[in-house]
């Protein structure tokens, strides 16, 4: 058996692939099955599929663009010679299914899936479907979502069970995160995550009070890989030698990193990304979203407020994300303990941790697996 994986390349896409990758493993018991991910080259992602054991195949993908732009034009024929590319893979390949996670880095593939008359299936992560899935899910024999109150799709077609989740992500430990960012445990620890694309914004918030943070709050900051040094140097200059130790940048959190500042965060700060939600939710932490408003169709301001409409967190919309605006909110929270406790229990109310076994568990019984 063969299965083709493909998405848009960013970690949003990637690592719900792996995820349901990894339930495969364990539920098939040794059935033997080859497994594969076409997309557009992405170093990032060719780094951890390949550390998953899954045979790469790069294509050219072109991006559809909404508004007008010479670009547009370009962008077309990269689409074509996607397509053409994906036929030859998948003809020579000739894999059972494809599984498509989205993003303009899939369409070539599943179209080319739909030529050959290949099952689609497809994962949407965001309450608002892209234009990529929009087109594919026309195609799709099911379509997995993630929020309940998911556009666009038909109804017949959809089966809710969330964002697949990494299981590692919930296996780690306040002790191994005091050691790993060598932390004090003097005070409350925040992590801020602000994201591949919304970093900068963040940071530079995060900078501008970082002073008056650390005089209540311990800080574990994922900066972004581009952020960081200018991150590190301009706190070092802010904040006095004796209180760096209150505050650990990194420019970006691997996996057993960042499954162990989520087990030790009494509060996390990030954009509303759907895959950093359902983490959050997951491990049942309280949370301020700060969604990142370029967005395409503004999906995470919608998936901030469909996750925090129970009460498992708050919303801080990108023009009202004031210094320190920002830091009275935080402050607030901490006098109130029991409302922090409350956003706990929520999120793990909301958290649908089963998602990549249930998807992992149709694709197995769908190959007879």
């Amino acid at each position: 058996m063969k299965i083709v994986f493909t998405g848009g390349g960013t970690g949003g896409h990637i690592f719900p692939i792996i995820a349901i990758i990894r339930e495969m493993k364990k539920l098939s018991k040794g059935a033997p099955f080859s497994l594969f991910f076409i997309g557009a080259k992405d170093d990032y992602s060719l780094t951890l599929l390949s550390g998953e054991g899954i045979k790469i195949k790069n294509i050219i993908a072109g991006k559809f663009r909404r508004y007008f732009s010479f670009k547009n034009f370009l962008d077309f024929f990269k689409i074509v010679i996607g397509i053409i590319q994906a036929l030859f893979y998948l003809f020579f390949l000739s894999p059972d299914i494809v599984f498509s996670k989205g993003g303009y880095g899939s369409f070539p593939v599943t179209f080319a899936a739909r030529i050959l008359h290949i099952p689609i299936f497809l994962h949407e992560s965001d309450i608002v479907p892209g234009l990529a899935t929009k087109m594919e899910s026309k195609w799709a024999e099911e379509i997995f979502i993630s929020f309940d109150k998911t556009q666009f799709f038909p109804k017949e077609k959809i089966i809710l069970v969330g964002n697949p989740t990494r299981t590692e992500i919930l296996e780690g430990s306040k002790e191994k995160a005091k050691k790993i960012f060598n932390l004090t445990e003097e005070k409350p620890l925040i992590l801020i995550l602000g994201g591949s694309q919304g970093a900068q914004k963040i940071n530079d918030t995060i900078l501008e009070i970082l002073l008056e943070l650390i005089r209540n709050f311990e800080i574990i900051h994922s900066t972004g890989e581009k952020n960081f040094n200018q991150v590190r140097s301009e706190a070092e200059v802010v904040i006095s030698s004796a209180d760096l130790k209150y505050y650990h940048p990194f420019p970006f959190l691997n996996e057993e990193y960042l499954k162990n500042a989520l087990a030790a965060a009494d509060l996390i700060i990030s954009r509303a990304g759907a895959g950093s939600i359902f983490e959050i939710a997951a491990v049942g932490k309280p949370s301020i979203l700060i969604p990142l408003s370029s967005s395409a169709s503004n999906h995470q301001i919608e998936n901030a407020y469909a996750y925090i409409k129970n009460g498992a967190g708050l919303v801080i919309e990108e023009e009202n994300f004031k210094p320190h605006f920002f830091l009275e909110r935080i402050n607030s929270l901490f006098l109130r303990a029991q409302v922090l406790e409350k956003m706990a229990q929520k999120a793990e109310i909301f958290s649908k941790p089963k998602a990549a076994k249930i998807i992992a568990s149709y694709l197995l019984e769908y190959l007879n697996l």
